[in-house]
């Protein structure tokens, strides 16, 4: 009768735990979504969050809305995380079905007043050469630097590898970029 109750238990456990993945799988998403508000200066930083990496991909998308509520414009230069050999600040778009992206080497603006969101398919940061691959449940630490608000530390949390996939995990799979100014096929990398 012991085993039989372990058992049945065990069952139910298990049952319960396939109608909860969906759920819990949308609590992720929506946790993406709901990171605690950092304020710098007049700077606030919010909805920050990157995705789950597949075994031996190196480059990965980290997103944050930025909300300037001062009177002074500011800029994000530069974004570091010890996790990757490089981190740049990347502007996406599709022109002619064919994705650009490139690099923003003076920085992204964060007019005085106004919203910022880095988010797929749009602006984002660019984690590239990574070392081990982003492990869903797990965090990225990060340092943004402002041109005014300075230094603002942030861990962002590591979503399921599905969640509002970013376009990344498609160009290594076929498709055309234009990553700067040289066009390749993402097949070739």
């Amino acid at each position: 009768m012991r085993m039989l109750n372990t058992l049945l238990a065990a069952a139910v456990i298990g049952h319960a735990a396939v109608i909860l993945a969906p759920a819990m799988a949308q609590s992720h998403e929506k946790q993406a979504h709901q990171s605690e508000a950092v304020v710098q200066g007049d700077l606030e930083l919010s909805g920050y969050w990157t995705r789950a990496m597949l075994p031996g991909q190196k480059v990965g998308g980290g997103f944050v809305t930025i909300s300037n509520k001062g009177s002074d414009d500011d800029r994000l230069i530069s974004v570091k995380t010890p996790l990757t050999q490089r981190t740049e600040i990347h502007e996406m778009s599709i022109i002619d079905d064919v994705m650009k992206m490139r690099a923003l080497p003076d920085g992204l603006p964060v007019p005085a007043g106004q919203t910022v969101e880095l988010k797929p398919g749009g602006y984002h940061i660019m984690f590239m050469a990574v070392a081990e691959p982003f492990v869903a449940g797990s965090m990225v630490p990060v340092v943004l630097t402002f041109e005014k608000a300075g230094e603002v530390e942030l861990m962002l949390p590591i979503m399921p590898a599905g969640t509002k996939a970013m376009d990344h995990e498609k160009m290594e799979h076929g498709g055309k970029m234009e990553h700067g100014k040289k066009k390749h096929d993402s097949m070739s990398d």
